[in-house]
C-alpha cells in the first residue's frame, strides 16, 4: 500500500528530516526518543525521509545504522537513493565545465579557496585539496593536482576561505558565480557549488511523488540556510534551536535543539 492510503488522520504524512545538526546528535547518533518517535509516526502511516547534503556514499553507513530502508534524498537533492535496495534511483551531476568558470569567478573576487569535491555513484570518493578542512572523520582521498576535480563526474564542489567567514563567502560566490552554479551553505566550514537550480526540495518533490505524496502533506525539520528551499516547499518547516538565524527566519516553528530531541518534542506533539 502507498502512504497516500495511510495516515488519513496524521496533520502531515510525510516527514523530512535533514541529518547533521538535526537528526543527529553532536556525537553523530541518532536518540533512542527520536527513534522511537519515527518509528511511532510511520507506524501510524507517515513516510520518513532523510534529506540530507551528504552525497551517499557519507550517507549510506547512517542509514544502514538506523534500520532505515526508504527513500532518502542525498548530495543537497542531486540524489534520490533506495536505503533498502542500497540503489541509486536518480543522480544530478555538476556541468564540470560550468563549476570550473564559476570557481575562477569566485577566485577572482575572493582570492585563492581551498577546495573538495564529492564525485558522483554509489562509491564515489570524496576529493580534498591542501588546506581544506575536513569536518569530522568522513573517509576522503587526498586532491594533489586541481585537474584531477575535472576526470569524473561531480555532484557538487566544496570551497573555504583562508580569511572569510561561511557567510561571507556564500554570498561572494553568489554575487560571482551565482548564474553558473548553486551556492549553499550547508554547515559550518561547509559552502558547496551544485548544478543550477538544484536545492533540497528538488530532490524531495522527486521522492515524494514516488510515494504519491505532495508538498502539502509534509512537514520538514533542519538546521542551516541550505533548508530554507525545503522549508519553502513542505507545508511547515521546523527549525532546530540550534539552526542558523536565516532558517529560523522563514520556520514556522522552532523546536529544541538537536541534542535535546527536537525531532522527537514535535513527532510526539502531532502524535497526541
Amino acid at each position: 500500500m502507498s502512504a497516500a492510503g495511510l495516515g488519513q488522520d496524521l496533520a502531515y504524512r510525510l516527514i523530512a528530516t535533514d541529518l547533521d545538526g538535526t537528526l543527529l546528535r553532536s556525537d553523530g547518533t541518532v536518540s533512542a526518543r527520536t527513534r522511537d518517535a519515527l518509528a511511532a509516526i510511520t507506524a501510524a502511516g507517515a513516510a520518513h525521509i532523510v534529506v540530507t547534503g551528504r552525497a551517499v556514499p557519507w550517507t549510506r553507513s547512517i542509514l544502514d545504522d538506523l534500520g532505515y530502508q526508504g527513500l532518502a534524498v542525498c548530495g543537497q537533492g542531486g540524489q534520490v537513493y533506495h536505503a533498502g535496495e542500497h540503489r541509486l534511483l536518480t543522480s544530478v551531476t555538476l556541468d564540470r565545465q560550468l563549476a570550473a568558470l564559476a570557481l575562477a569567478k569566485i577566485e577572482a573576487e575572493t582570492g585563492p579557496l581551498f577546495l573538495a569535491a564529492s564525485r558522483d555513484g554509489l562509491d564515489g570518493d570524496v576529493l580534498v585539496g591542501p588546506g581544506y578542512a575536513l569536518q569530522g572523520t568522513l573517509p576522503a582521498v587526498p586532491l594533489t593536482e586541481v585537474s584531477d576535480l575535472w576526470t569524473a563526474p561531480l555532484n557538487k564542489i566544496y570551497i573555504q576561505h583562508p580569511t572569510l567567514s561561511d557567510d561571507a563567502l556564500a554570498e561572494a560566490a553568489r554575487q560571482a558565480a551565482g548564474g553558473f552554479v548553486t551556492v549553499a551553505m550547508a554547515g559550518e566550514g561547509i559552502v558547496e557549488l551544485l548544478p543550477l537550480g538544484l536545492t533540497k526540495a528538488t530532490g524531495l518533490s522527486l521522492a515524494a511523488r514516488r510515494l504519491s505524496l505532495t508538498s502539502a502533506d509534509t512537514i520538514a525539520f533542519g538546521d542551516m540556510p541550505n533548508d530554507v528551499p525545503m522549508f519553502g516547499w513542505a507545508a511547515h518547516g521546523v527549525a532546530m534551536a540550534n539552526a542558523h538565524a536565516e532558517l529560523k527566519a522563514v520556520a514556522d516553528e522552532v523546536t529544541t535543539t538537536n541534542d535535546e530531541d527536537g525531532i522527537a518534542v514535535v513527532l510526539e506533539r502531532l502524535l497526541g
